[in-house]
Parts: C-alpha cells; sequence; structure tokens
C-alpha cells in the first residue's frame, strides 16, 4: 500500500510536471510566434524605409538632373540674348553710319547753322540734350544735340534715328537728317511748340478752341495706331504725353521723342500684346501702372498714356489726380466745371463722352481698356467731323518775336 501510494503520488507529480512543461511550451511557442511577427513587421517597416529612401534619392537626382537642365537653358537664353543684342547694336549702328534714308551732315555744318551752338539759337533743354533753332539746306529745322553725359543717350539717338528713319506718318515728326558721330538729330520745325506750352498758354499764347482740341486728339490717336500697327514689329511709344505732342504753323500735330519706343516681338504682339522689359520707363502719371509695376510692356501701355492725355486736353489742368477729378465730377453732374474755362462754346454732351472714354483708357488693368483701333479712334473721328463742322478759321500763331524758347518744346525732341 505504501508502495501503491508512493507510485500515486509520484504519477500526480509526473501529471503535474508535464501539465506545466506543456504550458510552458506553448508559451515559448507564443513568444516565438510574437517575435516572427515582430520580425517581420520591422523587415516590412525596413522595407518601407528603403523605399522611401529610394524614391528620395531618386527625386533629388531627378530635381538635380531638372535644375542642371534650367541652369544650361538660362545660360544658353543669356548668350542668344547677349549674341542678339550684339547683332542688333551691330545693325544699329551700321544703320546710323551708312543709311541713305536720311541727309547726313557734318558737325561743321551743324556747327555753322547753330552759330557754334549759340545761346541765342537755343529754344529749349531737354533730358537728351539742348535743342537749337536755325536753317540748313535753306530750310527751318530743329537740331536736338545729344549731351555727353546723357543716360542712355546713344542708345536713344540710335533708336531714334531707326524709328524715324524707316516709318513716314503725317502725324510724325519728320527726321530730316542726323550727324551720326556727334549725336545731333535734325528735324522739321514746329512753329507752334509743344501740345502741353500751348494747353496751359506759356509765352502768353492764344488759347486753343474746342474744335482744334478734337481734332488734335483723332490725329495723336491715328498716328498711335499706326506706331502699333508697324510693320514687321509694332511699336510701342512708351513716353506719350503732351509735351510730347508737337504743333506746326497750321496746328496739326505730330508726335515726337520716340528714343524710348520699343519693337514688341510680332508673336508676342499677336498673341498677350505684352512684352517683359528689365525697368520702366516713362514719365510720371503717364506710365501705365500695370507696365510699372511688372514690366510687361504692350500696346495697351500707351493707350493708358493716351487716356491722361486726352483728359489734360480738354480740361488744361495737371495730370496728377486728374482721373480721380473727373470721374467725381460726372458722377456729380459738375463735369462743365472741369473743362478749360478760357474756351467758349464747349458742348458739354460730347465732351463727357470725350472724357469717358479717356477714363476708360485709364483703367488700372489693362485687359479692362478699349481696343485703340476698334473703339477708341472711331469716337475720336466722330468728334473730329463734329469739331470740323464748326471749326472757325485757324489764325492763331506764336509770335517767335516775343515767345523764343516757348514756341518751340524742350522735348522737340528732347
Amino acid at each position: 500500500m505504501e508502495m501503491y501510494s508512493s507510485a500515486c503520488k509520484e504519477a500526480f507529480t509526473a501529471k503535474q510536471k508535464a501539465l506545466e512543461l506543456h504550458r510552458w511550451k506553448l508559451e515559448e511557442q507564443q513568444r516565438l510566434e510574437e517575435a516572427r511577427l515582430a520580425e517581420e513587421a520591422a523587415l516590412a517597416i525596413a522595407e518601407k524605409e528603403k523605399a522611401k529612401c529610394r524614391a528620395a534619392v531618386q527625386k533629388a537626382e531627378a530635381a538635380q538632373r531638372i535644375a542642371e537642365l534650367e541652369a544650361q537653358k538660362r545660360i544658353n537664353a543669356e548668350m542668344k540674348a547677349l549674341k542678339e543684342s550684339e547683332e542688333r547694336r551691330k545693325v544699329i549702328e551700321k544703320m546710323v553710319h551708312n543709311d541713305v534714308r536720311y541727309r547726313k551732315y557734318s558737325i561743321e555744318e551743324i556747327e555753322a547753322a547753330t552759330e557754334y551752338f549759340s545761346e541765342s539759337r537755343k529754344i529749349g533743354e531737354g533730358g537728351y540734350g539742348p535743342v537749337y533753332k536755325c536753317y540748313l539746306d535753306h530750310t527751318q529745322v530743329a537740331v536736338k544735340v545729344l549731351r555727353p553725359d546723357a543716360a542712355q543717350g546713344r542708345s536713344q539717338f540710335q533708336q531714334e534715328v531707326e524709328v524715324l528713319s524707316s516709318i513716314r506718318h503725317p502725324n510724325m515728326v519728320l527726321l530730316l537728317g542726323a550727324c551720326p558721330e556727334y549725336g545731333c538729330l535734325v528735324y522739321e520745325y514746329m512753329a507752334n511748340g509743344s501740345l502741353d506750352d500751348r494747353l496751359f498758354r506759356r509765352g502768353n499764347t492764344p488759347v486753343l478752341p474746342w474744335q482744334l482740341r478734337f481734332r488734335i486728339a483723332a490725329e495723336i490717336g491715328t498716328s498711335l495706331l499706326f506706331l502699333h500697327q508697324a510693320k514687321p514689329e509694332p511699336l510701342v511709344h512708351r513716353d506719350l504725353k503732351p509735351g510730347n505732342i508737337l504743333l506746326d504753323r497750321n496746328f496739326v500735330s505730330k508726335i515726337s521723342d520716340v528714343g524710348l519706343a520699343r519693337l514688341v516681338p510680332p508673336n508676342v504682339a499677336d498673341s498677350v500684346t505684352q512684352y517683359h522689359m528689365t525697368s520702366a520707363a516713362g514719365t510720371f502719371c503717364y506710365i501705365d501702372p500695370e507696365y510699372q509695376q511688372t514690366g510687361m510692356l504692350g500696346i495697351k501701355s500707351d493707350v493708358y498714356s493716351l487716356g491722361v492725355m486726352l483728359l489734360q486736353i480738354i480740361t488744361a489742368k495737371s495730370p496728377m489726380g486728374l482721373t480721380h477729378h473727373v470721374e467725381r465730377a460726372l458722377e456729380k453732374g459738375t463735369f462743365a466745371d472741369m473743362l478749360d474755362p478760357a474756351v467758349s462754346g464747349w458742348p458739354v454732351e460730347d465732351a463727357s463722352k470725350f472724357a469717358r472714354l479717356a477714363l476708360k483708357c485709364t483703367e488700372l488693368r489693362r485687359k479692362d481698356r478699349p481696343d485703340l483701333g476698334n473703339e477708341v479712334l472711331p469716337e475720336l473721328n466722330r468728334l473730329r467731323a463734329l469739331a470740323e463742322e464748326t471749326m472757325p478759321n485757324i489764325t492763331m500763331s506764336c509770335s517767335p518775336q516775343t515767345t523764343p524758347r516757348q514756341s518751340q518744346s524742350s522735348s522737340q525732341v528732347s
């Protein structure tokens, strides 16, 4: 019995040990399974990280290749631009020295005509240099002389010669000749000076009647459209203002000072009519705000300047804040007070239409401005026809004896 009891105890103990061993085995298997799963998860994470790393490396390599390509393109573009600029400079220089479309004068001829640039012959002074009134080839002319220290003077001289020697229009100042070696330009003499001088009656000159003002506005629009439709490349004036509109003895207006004009590539003009310039140029109050901010030049940049000038033509007021004042006057019904009081018989209704058209031209956004050929010029021509029906005989003149300096604009070609 003792032996049996002892055997039973041993059997029970062995069974418990077996159960414990089985339980330990199950726990070990579970731990092994968890370790295997953890290892697989770690391997999966490691693989994902490797994939991300490979993708990042590939992306960095692609970005580096793109950057290298862009850098190469930029270098190529700069080299091409420099080459084109150099070729253009050579062409312009060759044109200036060899062009047969204008008369070449020697410096001796210019000095003799101007009495060695006598002060008594001087009729104006601009950023470009002094302007002298004299006779060449038995013709009364205005001679513009490039100052040695004039900023960008030489490039403006070449630009002006290139433009004016290749285009002809009855409302563009006529280039008669030049002395390329010394930077002298010879123009037809404009007896009644600039529109700016006449609007503000400098030298106590007679007031311009409203009929003449409407006619001048239409002439300016016609010549500006001519520039914009120039072939093979449209021209943007960039400095349109009353000071650059000159009047001949019959008060026919002509655009001058195209030294800042820019050729816009045809493909640009036909598509977006914009061309990026490195820096804005022109005169404050007349510069297109969009061009001033972005450097994007287009034919509607001139339309803005035209709008400001049209408002000055009927008000004879400073351009500073003029669009705001005219707009407020139209809203309040006091527009008649804005018209130049020195002029009698204003057709107020037609003048208000004129002013509203001018305000459209001065919209801040270029796309909101009207088209010069299809919208602006037809209305200006209508007003010119109205003016010509009632236009008095123009007998005004600016006496050179009484106003030798004011009768010719400082920008006849300044």
